[in-house]
């Protein structure tokens, strides 16, 4: 009986997600840094859109709109590597290093640099076809950005 009366608050359809695209595979990438310390703050939010706003020339709604869909891409989504492979075989190095700047950004935006945002960027990385060097330049023009005044938190 209980089944029966929760089934009545459920969609009866479940929303099909849009196969993701470059665009898509990068704000759910940045939710999921974002979200990987399970403090998603709204600095964090924020810093979404206007990454995802300044990088594909939306308006403040339409990356709002945009990172609401890449928040429920990322909670059913595939792999981190499968969206960055996707990102790497559908943009140029230009864009994949944007990708990575703003991907570091969305890790210090709340002044906590976590071991497993770190990680997920590492592989983000490597599965987008970039070096090391690059993951360190990335890191080191979101630091000037933020200023040095991060934490270095301890993986718990």
């Amino acid at each position: 009986m209980l089944k029966t009366f929760f089934q009545a608050f459920r969609p009866t359809e479940t929303q099909r997600l849009p196969d993701p695209d470059a665009e898509l595979a990068l704000g759910a990438l940045l939710v999921r840094v974002a979200k990987s310390d399970r403090d998603y703050k709204l600095e964090e939010i924020s810093l979404i859109d206007r990454t995802l706003a300044r990088l594909y020339k939306h308006n403040v709604l339409q990356a709002a709109k945009l990172r609401a869909t890449c928040e429920k891409l990322h909670a059913a989504a595939p792999e981190t590597d499968t969206f960055a492979r996707l990102i790497r075989e559908t943009t140029d190095l230009k864009s994949r290093l944007a990708a990575l700047d703003a991907l570091w950004e969305i890790v210090l935006a709340d002044k906590n640099e976590h071991p497993w945002e770190i990680e997920i960027v590492k592989d983000t990385c490597k599965a987008m076809g970039l070096s090391e060097l690059d993951n360190k330049r990335a890191r080191a023009k979101a630091l000037e950005k933020f200023g040095a005044h991060i934490e270095h938190a301890s993986p718990n």
